[in-house]
């Protein structure tokens, strides 16, 4: 079953995906730094997303689809290690020295979680295309 997306419902989804981003990365982040940081993600991906995808000749609906997908993806990798990650953020902005590694299950659960969005957002988008 295949549902049509319309481009004014794609700018919805892709604010909505904004705002879900916003809000769970500086949940998730332990310092103000690392807040600035991950609330220009959305800015730096319209400013690079929006020019690449013009030049290639990309829809808008297909943009604003990729950039939904990025943000979403970001979120679904951060928030179930938020507490590792941020205790991983804090070190190493304490240390700047010093290369924090990252914890087991986290090392495993971002690569696992990005495959698994990537293979959702290849399935996602032949059915609403």
């Amino acid at each position: 079953m295949s549902f049509h997306v319309t481009t004014n419902e794609w700018v919805l989804v892709a604010a909505v995906s904004t705002v879900i981003y916003l809000v769970a990365t500086r949940w998730c982040m332990p310092t103000p730094k690392a807040k600035r940081s991950m609330s220009l993600v959305p800015l730096a991906g319209c400013l690079f997303l929006v020019p690449s995808a013009a030049a290639k000749g990309y829809s808008v609906s297909l943009t604003l689809y990729l950039y939904s997908c990025v943000l979403l993806t970001l979120v679904v990798m951060l928030v179930p290690v938020r507490k590792r990650v941020a205790a991983d953020i804090l070190e190493q902005e304490q240390k700047p020295w010093v290369k924090v590694p990252l914890n087991t299950f986290t090392r495993y659960w971002i690569p696992l979680s990005l495959t698994g969005c990537l293979a959702a957002m290849v399935y996602l988008w032949s059915r609403l295309g």
